[in-house]
């Protein structure tokens, strides 16, 4: 006995006390709660605007008055009047923002939820080396295989494969060290330094083909680590919709999990959490995610970072709400950043993820001295 309580009393108040502030929702403002359908609502609004507005704007300028006819024939199975409008449109830029929108909200709930199982949330999805095993992973294939297109693997190419392959062996390979092999449990810091340890190697190892890369070789890597969606096409679009699918009903259903992890694992497993198997689940998810969106558009910086970060500031940690508008914010973030890198300098493109960069950074270095004021 401990005064009046025994150990097993303790539990089962510090358990209902913790269903009480996680399991009934509690740990975000009441009004979040309470209107959370209209904001749900009004960013996937937004997100369509955004999306309407990216058709309309690059090197050749589309009126609104022609994409409102491009649309109403498309919603009624009507000839499309404006030729140039729908070649345009179809070809090129509503497939590139479709797959903006799905790489930007698959990167944000990736690192939501990475925040959420580290309990940091500064924390990144980069930070258990899977951006710089995909990094690895292309430079491989350009150096060695080029760009052919393989017909029948989702119409992608080789680099994109490559990407994947390199990001999924670099975070086994991390799990795996950082898993005891005898209680078989996972600790996060473990897995965290053996992330940077691997992300250092991959960058190495892109560092040496970089060095004895031809000069187009050479100018392909670059561009390829600055991040691109000049290449999107709707085959392309149905795979991130796909993955962001699965991904993100995965990493929701967890939600709950996600935030009994947020007081620390000794407590998540008196709730009854399975911990090692949420790790495992969200690790796969995180994993499978990134990968994809890296492959498909390669290095895209600060959108798994900074969102989540700004949701949580407005939103608060509960996961049920922060998952879902982290994926909105992202979607809408990378879209206008792409938006901007095809019109800055029109006709010239520059890469999507020096903007993303460019937007990300300052919003990050006020985050952190907001987070200082506060500490």
């Amino acid at each position: 006995m401990i005064g009046f309580w025994s150990v097993n009393d303790g539990y089962v108040m510090q358990r209902r006390l913790l269903k009480l502030h996680l399991f009934n929702l509690h740990i975000s403002p009441h009004s979040v709660q309470q209107y959370w359908p209209w904001l749900i609502g009004g960013a996937c609004v937004l997100l369509v605007i955004l999306i309407l507005l990216a058709l309309t704007v690059g090197a050749v300028a589309i009126e609104f008055t022609s994409l409102g006819q491009w649309l109403h024939a498309r919603l009624y199975g009507l000839a499309v009047p404006d030729k140039q409008t729908q070649l345009i449109v179809e070809a090129l830029r509503l497939p590139r923002a479709l797959l903006a929108a799905g790489v930007g909200a698959l990167l944000a709930i990736c690192g939501a939820a990475a925040q959420g199982l580290f309990r940091n949330p500064l924390a990144d999805p980069a930070l258990i080396g899977v951006s710089a095993g995909a990094a690895a992973g292309a430079s491989l294939v350009i150096v060695f295989l080029g760009n052919t297109l393989v017909a029948g693997w989702f119409g992608v190419s080789l680099i994109s494969l490559g990407a994947f392959a390199g990001a999924i062996l670099v975070v086994v390979a991390v799990y795996r060290l950082a898993t005891h092999q005898r209680e078989g449990t996972t600790s996060a810091a473990t897995m965290l330094l053996a992330g940077v340890a691997f992300s250092y190697l991959a960058g190495s190892l892109s560092n040496v083909l970089k060095f004895i890369s031809n000069n187009d070789q050479l100018r392909q890597l670059s561009l390829w680590h600055m991040g691109g969606l000049e290449a999107a096409n709707f085959t392309q679009v149905g795979l991130i919709a796909g993955v962001l699918l699965v991904v993100g009903g995965c990493l929701y259903g967890q939600y709950k999990a996600l935030n009994a992890l947020l007081l620390g694992e000794s407590e998540a497993r008196h709730l009854g959490i399975n911990v090692k198997r949420v790790k495992g689940r969200v690790i796969v998810c995180i994993a499978a995610g990134v990968g994809v969106a890296v492959a498909l558009s390669g290095v895209v910086a600060f959108i798994g970072l900074v969102v989540p970060h700004m949701v949580r500031m407005l939103l608060g940690p509960n996961h049920k709400y922060l998952l879902p508008m982290s994926a909105c914010v992202g979607a809408m973030l990378l879209v206008l950043a792409d938006t901007l890198a095809r019109t800055i300098i029109a006709p010239t493109e520059l890469p999507v993820g020096l903007m993303t960069a460019v937007l990300g950074a300052p919003v990050f270095i006020s985050l952190l001295r907001h987070r200082k004021n506060y500490q």
